[in-house]
C-alpha cells in the first residue's frame, strides 16, 4: 500500500467512523465477500471529488500508482469503487492509461458490482478511440477469458461509447464480444449482454 493510497483509505475510515464489516448480502447479491466501510457510492463519489481537488498538482505516475495500489492492496470492495470514481473524475489522466493496467486491475476484482465500478461509464469513446488498437486488443482478451469477470467487463466497458458515438469500431466491436458469448446462461453475462444491446439499439 503505497503513501496516497494510505491517506485516501484513512479519509475512508473517518467518514465511515466504524469497523469494517462482511455481510451475506455482499456475496450474495454483489458477487463477492470483501468488508465494506459502510459508504454509499455517493459518499465515496464526494470523498474522489474532494481528494482530487486537495491533490490537484498529483502527476501522471502518482496516479497509477494510486490505483495499481488500491486494486492490488485493498481489502475492503470500498477502496475499489472509490478507485473507479478517481478515474472517472481524472479526464486528464484517463484517457493515458494503457488498457493492459485494465486487465491488471480486473485480477482483483470479484462480482458485477467490482467489475462495473471499473468499467461501468468510466471510459468514453474518446478515450478508446484515442488508443484504439490496444483497447481493441484488450476488448478482445477480455471477451475470450477464462474469468467470467473479464468476459463481463468486454461488454461492459463498451457500454457507454456504444450509446454516445457512432464509431464502426465500436459498434462492430461490441457485435463480435456478443456473438462470442451468446451461449452463456450465467446472469452475469446474460445482463451484459442485453444491456450492450440496448446502447447499440438507442443508435440505431
Amino acid at each position: 500500500m503505497n503513501r496516497l493510497h494510505k491517506e485516501l483509505l484513512a479519509t475512508i475510515i473517518k467518514e465511515n467512523n466504524e469497523s469494517p464489516f462482511v455481510t451475506k448480502h455482499n456475496t450474495n447479491y454483489e458477487g463477492h465477500s470483501d468488508k465494506s466501510y459502510r459508504l454509499s457510492n455517493a459518499q465515496l463519489r464526494k470523498l474522489a471529488k474532494a481528494w482530487l481537488k486537495k491533490h490537484i498538482d498529483l502527476n501522471f505516475d502518482n496516479f497509477v500508482q494510486l490505483l495499481n495500489s488500491l486494486y492490488e492492496n485493498g481489502q475492503s470492495s470500498s477502496e475499489k469503487y472509490i478507485a473507479g470514481f478517481i478515474i472517472e473524475y481524472s479526464p486528464k489522466y484517463r484517457k493515458y492509461i494503457e488498457p493492459k493496467l485494465l486487465n491488471s486491475w480486473l485480477n482483483n476484482l470479484t462480482g458485477w458490482t467490482q467489475v462495473d465500478s471499473l468499467c461501468q461509464s468510466k471510459f468514453d469513446w474518446r478515450d478508446l478511440l484515442s488508443n484504439w488498437r490496444q483497447w481493441k486488443d484488450l476488448l478482445k482478451k477480455l471477451n475470450k477469458s477464462k474469468n467470467i469477470n473479464k468476459r463481463r467487463a468486454s461488454l461492459v466497458l463498451l457500454i457507454k461509447p456504444v450509446r454516445n458515438s457512432n464509431s464502426k469500431k465500436l459498434t462492430d466491436t461490441a457485435i463480435q464480444n456478443i456473438e462470442n458469448v451468446k451461449e452463456e446462461k450465467d446472469i452475469s453475462i446474460t445482463k451484459a449482454t442485453s444491456w450492450l444491446l440496448r446502447a447499440m439499439i438507442k443508435k440505431s
